[in-house]
């Protein structure tokens, strides 16, 4: 199919986006072309400050506009039991349920021998340096349920439990092999609200 230079230079770029395939892009492309001018300002500006505004959390490495996010700056939520997860967008889902009042760990990955990705990797240095510091009851091991997320959570696990804090996993409910991403609000906040013992 012929494009426009800019069209097809849009196409292209759209279909560098995770889960956008070609009929997506065009799809989105033509929405873009068709949209008012004013409102593909807002999407360019939207993802210009996105990208000037917003960094990582100091403590947490969740995404943050100031030294620390949000969560981390409240003195509503409970510091004293600490949620880890793989990345920053695993936090959302678990906020959704409203059942969990803590503050979170943000890995950046999870281990993966196969590609690579060691403990060095991973932000798993300076959890262990908020445990040392921080007057810490519980961590909350909220991996993926999949090889990568368990190989992770048992490690944490193993360096944890020597320090006298209460390690847990998520209870049943998430799929195995699925993504805290994609799971519903209720399966998620029982998952959480049950959560186990290592």
């Amino acid at each position: 199919m012929y494009a426009a230079p800019a069209i097809q230079k849009l196409l292209d770029e759209l279909e560098r986006l995770p889960g956008v395939g070609p009929k997506s892009a065009q799809r989105i492309a033509y929405w873009i072309l068709n949209a008012d001018r004013a409102t593909a300002l807002r999407l360019s500006e939207a993802i210009a400050e996105v990208k000037e505004t917003v960094r990582f959390c100091s403590r947490c490495f969740n995404y943050a506009e100031g030294e620390l996010c949000d969560i981390c700056s409240s003195a509503k939520r409970d510091h004293g039991i600490i949620c880890v997860v793989s990345e920053p967008r695993d936090i959302p889902p678990i906020e959704r349920t409203a059942v969990f009042s803590g503050v979170y760990h943000v890995l950046g990955g999870a281990l993966s021998p196969m590609e690579g990705i060691g403990p060095n990797d991973l932000h798993i240095a300076e959890l262990m340096k908020r445990l040392a510091a921080e007057e810490v009851q519980e961590v909350v091991l909220a991996t993926n349920p999949n090889v990568e997320g368990e190989t992770t959570a048992s490690y944490l696990a193993r360096l944890i439990k020597p320090l006298g804090i209460a390690v847990t996993r998520p209870a049943s409910g998430l799929p195995v092999g699925g993504d805290l991403e994609f799971a519903d609000e209720v399966t998620l906040g029982r998952a959480i609200e049950a959560r186990r013992p290592l």
